[in-house]
This record gives structure tokens, sequence and C-alpha cells, in this order.
């Protein structure tokens, strides 16, 4: 980046290191956090749509979808994460190429399964070989957004679910006999008391959430974790940076900013326990009561 870092092996210790955190590949490191708050800020509320609908789909009175809801989360939640998220791309992705294959190029006489080979036409490949690399890596991280979605959304489904049967049943039956119907009883009374039940584990999910993004190393991602990996281990001559093994140090800079990144995350998610607290006949809305009249006698 600089004009001075030419030839590294003239500089000094400062400058040497300034051209070393600047080089192309440590810009790509500094961008690849991007990458991984990009993720979760996409994922997470993906994740709680799709675990809103399989809370509301448990609950159905109608019998194909209560099966369905409750198949989905006890199906993605009985499956090691890692199985998931290693097949589940792969499959999104040839079922795509396989549609695309049977649209594009119809009349191509060859089977597209050949043992354990996937073919498909140049046409149907997904993205084309031809699409530039930024086309390649928000594919990839889409296919990576749908398979945390989907495995985090099952989870989201179960909190979702016994935050919803923690709501006392008296409300219900206050809506019924104010003549809300159904619907408007769901919406109106039990989603908006529902979230201070369900915000405990929301949060553990999140949190969860956030230690798994080092799996997208898994899935072929240029994320933090592939970087530092890549640039901590020990260079040789060849290359214009040779330094020692220096792994332990650019771990060590994960660590502190995953513990960074989950402590403001406690911090905004205790914030909001106490906003949705506020008026609740929870053991915190109480308190919180006491405290605002002892306020007020005082």
């Amino acid at each position: 980046m600089f004009q001075f870092c030419t030839d590294p092996s003239l500089l000094s210790d400062t400058r040497w290191m300034l051209c070393y955190l600047t080089s192309p590949k440590h810009i790509a490191f500094y961008y690849s956090f991007g990458t991984v708050l990009g993720l979760l800020a996409i994922t997470a509320p993906c994740a709680l749509m799709l675990g809103f609908g399989g809370a509301v789909a448990m609950r159905s009175k109608i019998a194909p979808v209560r099966w369905f809801g409750r198949g989905y989360t006890s199906m993605v939640r009985g499956i090691p994460d890692i199985v998931f998220f290693l097949f589940m791309p792969i499959a999104v992705d040839q079922a795509l190429e396989w549609l695309r294959h049977k649209v594009i190029c119809p009349d191509w006489p060859d089977p597209v399964r050949r043992g354990s080979d996937f073919v498909v036409c140049a046409e149907a490949k997904l993205p084309l070989s031809t699409s530039a690399a930024w086309v390649h890596d928000a594919y990839s991280i889409f296919l990576a957004v749908l398979a945390f979605s989907i495995v985090f959304g099952a989870f989201a489904a179960n909190v979702l679910s016994g935050a919803m049967t923690a709501v006392p049943r008296a409300q219900m039956e206050t809506a019924e006999a104010y003549g809300m119907s159904r619907r408007q009883s769901f919406w109106r009374i039990l989603v908006p008391q529902m979230w201070v039940y369900a915000l405990p584990g929301l949060s553990n999910l999140w949190q969860i959430l956030v230690k798994a993004t080092p799996l997208l190393f898994l899935l072929g991602i240029t994320d933090i974790v592939y970087w530092a990996r890549e640039l901590g281990g020990a260079k040789t001559s060849t290359f214009s940076y040779p330094h020692p093994d220096w792994r332990l140090y650019y771990f060590l800079f994960l660590l502190v900013f995953y513990l960074a990144l989950t402590s403001v995350s406690e911090r905004l998610f205790r914030r909001a326990m106490v906003r949705l607290s506020h008026g609740q006949a929870t053991m915190a809305g109480e308190a919180q009561r006491k405290a605002d009249t002892n306020e007020v006698t005082a």
C-alpha cells in the first residue's frame, strides 16, 4: 500500500510491520470481518422468520401443517450442525442446477448422474464460469445463509413455541370474552406478550449462531478463520513477508473479537429484556413495578 513497501527486506521493524499489516491479503482479512457480520445480520432475521413460521405450524389445528412444523424442528435439531451445513449447500446447489438443466438443455442426451459425478450442461451451472468473482462469492454466501437459517430457524421455532405456551391462558380467554377472533387474539395478545418469554432463549440462540460462524470455513468461504490460519502460518522466503508461526496471535485476535461481539450482544439483549418486561406479569415486570412504586413514595 505504501511506496516504501517495494522491498520488505530493507525495511525497519516498524515499517516492515506496517507494510505487512496493509498487504492485499490482510486487506482481504479485514474485509472478511464484514462477511461474518453481514452473514449474522442476514441470517438472524431469516432464522427468526422461519422459527416463527415453524412455531405457528406446530400450534396449528390442521394436522398436516402441525406434522410439518414438528417434523421440521425435530429433524433439523436431531442432525449434527456440521453435517447439515455440509449437506444443505450441496443439495440446494445441485437441485437448482438440475432445474436449470431441464429448462435450458432439454435435449441433453447424457444422464445427469454419472456414478458419483453430477454433470449438467455449461449453461446451467450456478454460477456460470464466465461470471465475475463477486458473483461466485455472493452465491456461496447465499447457500451459507440458507443453511444457517434453516438450522437455527428450527431451534428458534422450539423457543417461540415454548414462549407462546408460556403466555397465561387467562389472557387469551379475556380476549375471547371481549369478542376478539382467534386471529385477532393471536396477533394482538399472544404475539406481543410472548417475546418477554422468548428473549432469554433467543439470546442464547444468537450467541450459538455467533459461535457457529467459523463453520463458514468448511463451506469454502474465505472468512476470518481461513485468513487467520493462512496469514498466521509460517512463511518461507518465497513470500514477500516471511515470519515464524504466528497463528497463536491471529487466533487470539479472533478470540478477542468474538468475546467483544458477544459482550455487546449481551448488553443489547439485557436492555431489550428490561424494555419488554415493563408492565408484564412476570418476575422482571413485577420488580420494575415495585422499583417505580418505591421511587414515587420516596
